[in-house]
């Protein structure tokens, strides 16, 4: 069982493989420029090509996930949402009246026991 994490050299006829099916996928995309599958593919032999492209690939999108998770932070700041709270400005009384039926509580005192 081998590591993902690992990545061994290709050998000459494995390189040569992985390259005929890039440049074949190339040509399909030329006829048919907005496939998506296809181009995903044709990234991902790139990448089996120049293990370095597949680690600056993801270390693009770490950066744009770290931007997109700080602008969320912004969007989602506390001091935002409490500046408008419902509690901090004075509305005045409800306009339904009172909600509850009833009184709450039994005609005795619970704590003189």
């Amino acid at each position: 069982m081998s590591d993902p994490g690992i990545v061994r050299p290709l050998t000459g006829w494995q390189r040569a493989n992985v390259l005929a099916a890039a440049q074949y996928v190339r040509e399909l995309l030329l006829k048919t420029p907005a496939d998506l599958k296809g181009r995903a593919v044709y990234e991902g032999l790139l990448e089996v090509l120049e293990p370095t492209r597949r680690a600056t690939r993801q270390q693009r999108e770490m950066a744009d996930a770290a931007k997109a998770a700080a602008r969320i932070r912004e969007l989602r700041s506390g001091r935002e949402r409490r500046a408008a709270d419902r509690r901090k400005a004075d509305m005045g009384a409800p306009k339904s009246g009172e909600r509850r039926r009833g009184e709450r509580r039994s005609g005795r005192d619970r704590r003189k026991m």
